[in-house]
């Protein structure tokens, strides 16, 4: 069981930045590939950012390649988010969430634990 709480959220202008972060408990944090997803108002889940466990590999959406970085500290059990250049389209609630399962990292429906997640505003 892995319980995983979200924080770093806000109200940001178009270009400004944000970090997200997600604190993991349990000791077998290292075990799980890592992801962030983002829903927007009336929207599904989109994936937005991913990472192995041994953070050898990452995958990003491709709207958020070059402006996003997704990391982890396997002894601190948090994965971060860093956003750049943040657009309006990138408001919504961020998810954090873990999977057994990086073979499938874009697929929402392989992340086994979820956050509650972290509102992020835009304003244009």
């Amino acid at each position: 069981q892995v319980q995983l709480v979200e924080s770093g959220g806000g109200l940001v202008q178009a270009g400004g930045s944000l970090r997200l972060s997600c604190a993991a408990s349990g000791r077998t944090f290292s075990s799980y590939a890592m992801g962030w997803f983002r829903q927007a108002p009336g929207k599904e889940r989109d994936f937005v950012a991913a990472i192995s466990r041994g953070m050898l590999t990452k995958y990003y959406a491709d709207s958020e390649k070059g402006r996003f970085t997704i990391s982890r500290d396997n002894a601190k059990n948090t994965v971060y988010l860093q956003m750049n250049s943040l657009k309006p389209g990138d408001t919504g609630v961020y998810y954090c969430a873990a999977s057994t399962n990086f073979g499938r990292a874009r697929d929402y429906g392989s992340y086994d634990f979820w956050g509650q997640g972290t509102q992020v505003t835009v304003s244009s």
